[in-house]
């Protein structure tokens, strides 16, 4: 028994880790692509006129949502600001499902896990999902509750000295704060946006100028790394639980869930426990698109595990935040708008994708244990050269070429000011850190790293 156990646990991780090598190379292109839009695409126009709650509002905060890429957390925060700037509710919902659901890297996992069927529905889904929302939304809005909960939050925030960060819409913190030469003082969430600011205020012109420069390279690797820094726990945990699920969880737990048949009733149950495993499953962003493989890999309807894949932003964990930020009703109210129209969604995709005869065949492939995932194939040259575009963007962030700022960290690289931060004499020079950690290395042995000087010089500056 201990035996059987102890297989069981390798073949799960050979299960997740397998799923994470074949979706490697596209979730590092899918974050490479969006941090070139992040970076190089202006946003700030789009947020200022989300006011309205028209069809040409709910259109940009679609496109808006769906360029400004990031975990369900990242999403439901910056969500958070658009409201409170003023943003109708149906598009700051709107704005929410794009960012976690219309963008690139989830797409291309759907596509390499899932198939072309799934990642179909994904889109045309997404789209009919937010048409149906909206139009619910409207019907049933509580106007006075938002408007009520909107003056709140800006009292709150007012009271209570909150700054938004100005890149990215979340809660601004003292220690990563600028005064600007006009004497306001903005507050920024990390020192990643921080950097992201500083590399805007010294931006030399369009995004191809940059990109013949270290400087645009600096903000492609600052903006990826960040990216990185939102998904990978639930990206991990995704993949790694999906293995367990496929070799612990038997059949009959998803037949007892799942009715089965061909009727409009078990389509339309499976529908809605899709999004109820997904609400209780704590695994959101692109962490649930290997959970959703588990699932079909189970026998679960497609109508089941596309509602899944939609439903990220109403697990526990996320209804918590809202809760935090908008108070039980409006959390509830979010929780029965989603859930009534992801089911909805995925419920409608399994009858139009059946009336088109493109519902995929699940008894036509092979199962999650008889893959073979790690072979000298297609799949492994494309890990290579994702793994080296990936290396290659994190040396030149960590290394700061072309970073504002004139000191470096001697320990670990990165772009460094003289302000209040961590730093140390050496020799007569004054030498800045990027953390403690940095500093202590440093002082252990200052003459390993000293070599270099603590200054930027100008040719790792520009070129």
């Amino acid at each position: 028994m201990q035996a059987a156990g102890i297989d069981g646990v390798i073949e799960s991780l050979r299960i997740g880790v397998g799923f994470l090598w074949t979706a490697a190379w596209a979730i590092v292109m899918g974050l490479t692509i969006t941090s070139l839009v992040q970076v190089y695409v202006s946003k700030e126009r789009m947020a200022r006129v989300l006011g309205d709650g028209d069809l040409a509002g709910l259109a940009r905060a679609t496109l808006f949502g769906a360029v400004s890429s990031g975990c369900s957390f990242g999403a439901v925060a910056i969500g958070k600001g658009l409201f409170k700037k003023g943003a109708h509710a149906v598009n700051f919902l709107a704005f929410m499902f794009a960012s976690t659901n219309l963008i690139v890297e989830l797409g291309l996992m759907i596509l390499i896990l899932l198939g072309w069927e799934f990642l179909l529905a994904e889109l045309l889904g997404g789209l009919v999902l937010i048409a149906v929302m909206a139009l619910l939304v409207h019907l049933t809005l509580p106007e006075t509750l938002f408007d009520e909960v909107r003056t709140e939050l800006d009292q709150h925030d007012h009271d209570h000295g909150i700054t938004e960060d100005p890149t990215c819409g979340m809660e601004g913190k003292d220690e990563y704060s600028i005064v600007t030469d006009g004497g306001e003082t903005l507050k920024f969430c990390s020192e990643g946006c921080l950097e992201t600011y500083r590399q805007a205020a010294a931006s030399r012109g369009g995004w191809r100028d940059e990109l013949r420069s270290w400087g645009g390279w600096y903000k492609l690797g600052n903006q990826y790394r960040k990216e990185w820094s939102m998904i990978w726990t639930d990206v991990v945990a995704g993949f790694l639980i999906s293995g367990f699920v496929i070799v612990f969880v038997p059949q009959r737990v998803w037949n007892t869930l799942f009715l089965q048949g061909d009727s409009l009733l078990v389509t339309a149950e499976n529908a809605t426990m899709g999004v109820a495993i997904a609400v209780v499953s704590f695994v959101g962003s692109m962490g649930n698109v290997p959970f959703a493989v588990a699932l079909w890999g189970g026998g679960i309807s497609f109508a089941g595990v596309i509602a899944f894949v939609y439903a990220d932003l109403i697990t526990i964990p996320v209804l918590n935040v809202y809760r935090k930020y908008y108070g039980w009703k409006v959390m509830l109210y979010i929780l029965g708008v989603f859930f009534v129209t992801m089911a909805f969604t995925g419920f409608v995709m399994e009858l139009l994708f059946d009336a088109l005869g493109i519902v995929p065949n699940l008894a036509a492939g092979e199962t999650a244990t008889e893959q073979t995932y790690f072979e000298l194939d297609y799949t492994f040259y494309l890990n290579l050269v994702a793994f080296a575009l990936s290396g290659f963007l994190l040396y030149v962030y960590r290394r700061g070429l072309g970073a504002p700022g004139q000191y470096r960290d001697p320990v670990c690289g990165m772009r460094t000011d003289d302000d209040d931060g961590p730093s140390a004499i050496y020799d007569g020079e004054p030498y800045y850190f990027c953390s403690n950690t940095c500093k202590r290395s440093f002082e252990a042995d200052p003459a390993a790293f000293a070599h270099g000087g603590p200054r930027v010089t100008d040719a790792d500056r520009d070129h």
